[in-house]
Formats: C-alpha cells, sequence, structure tokens
C-alpha cells in the first residue's frame, strides 16, 4: 500500500499459463473436449490470476463471454492463457485464451472467455483491489473494450438489453 492505497499492479505480475494433455474422461460424446470441462478450466485460470492481482480470495461472479471456436480432440495439448483486462473497485475482467498446440510448439486459438471475478475480505465481503498498469498497446485496447463489455453487463442487468 502506498498512502493508503493499494499498489497498482502491471498485467504481466498475474498472467497464468496451465497446461493439460486431453484425456478420454475430457471427452463428450462427439469425440470432442467436453465444455463443461474447459469451462472448469478457465474457471480455476481465471481465479488464479485474479487472485494473484488481488492477493484476496476471489469468487466468480459473471462470465461475461465464452465463445467456442473450434475442437480439441484426445491427447491435444491444451495451453489456457489468462490474464487482467480491466480492473473496477472491488472486480476484475479476466481473458482465457484457450489454445491447442502442436507438437512442434504452434498455437491454435479454440476459445476465448471473459470472466468477471469479485475479490473478497475474510467477512467474504467485496474488498478493493489494486489499480492496474497498461503497458502495451493490446493491454490498452482490451481496457477500452473492457469498458464497453462492462456498460452491456450493467444493460443487461438492468433488463434493457
Amino acid at each position: 500500500m502506498e498512502n493508503g492505497q493499494l499498489t497498482p499492479k502491471r498485467v504481466s505480475e498475474s498472467r497464468t499459463e496451465q497446461i493439460q494433455i486431453l484425456m478420454p474422461a475430457h471427452i463428450n460424446g462427439y469425440k470432442r473436449l467436453f465444455g463443461g470441462k474447459l469451462m472448469e478450466w478457465i474457471d480455476v485460470v481465471a481465479a488464479v490470476v485474479a487472485r494473484r492481482h488481488a492477493n484476496r480470495e476471489i469468487t466468480t461472479a459473471c462470465v461475461d463471454s465464452l465463445e467456442f471456436q473450434s475442437a480439441a480432440h484426445v491427447n491435444s495439448t491444451i495451453v489456457l492463457v489468462g490474464c487482467i483486462t480491466h480492473v473496477g473497485k472491488t472486480s476484475m475482467e479476466v481473458r482465457v485464451d484457450t489454445f491447442v498446440e502442436s507438437l512442434a510448439g504452434e498455437r491454435r486459438r479454440i476459445n476465448r472467455a471473459y470472466l468477471v471475478m469479485v475479490a473478497l475480505d475474510d467477512n467474504e465481503q467485496p474488498t478493493p483491489v489494486p489499480g492496474l498498469i497498461l503497458e502495451t498497446d493490446e493491454e490498452k485496447q482490451e481496457w477500452e473494450a473492457a469498458i464497453k463489455r462492462r456498460a452491456l453487463r450493467k444493460q443487461r442487468a438492468a433488463g434493457m438489453v
């Protein structure tokens, strides 16, 4: 803390990567990655990102977007990459990209998800989170896009969309 304020953090400080190899237990009836299993992995990655940023326990407030772009099959290497895109007073938006990685190391994105996570105090009440230091053009573009997604979430919550 500086002057009673939480010290802002860089996006890179909470970036998280998780690797999975798809096993038969992860596959649905169409011999593809089961979406529910992928959602579980995405939620875990987003939670780790948010915990690293907030230095607090967190809870998932919503999954704002989950776009399945292509399938993954048994024995594929799955890479999930999560990063903070926006912070509010107590909430954090986290983007999680999921890739299939070839044996040569090339990555093909199969999913992108945005989740809103809320930091919790010791009484499980929302608590302030550090600000976010934006260092790259991509980080700045994600911040601007997150503001638009946040406004849409508020409209949906108010029954306006």
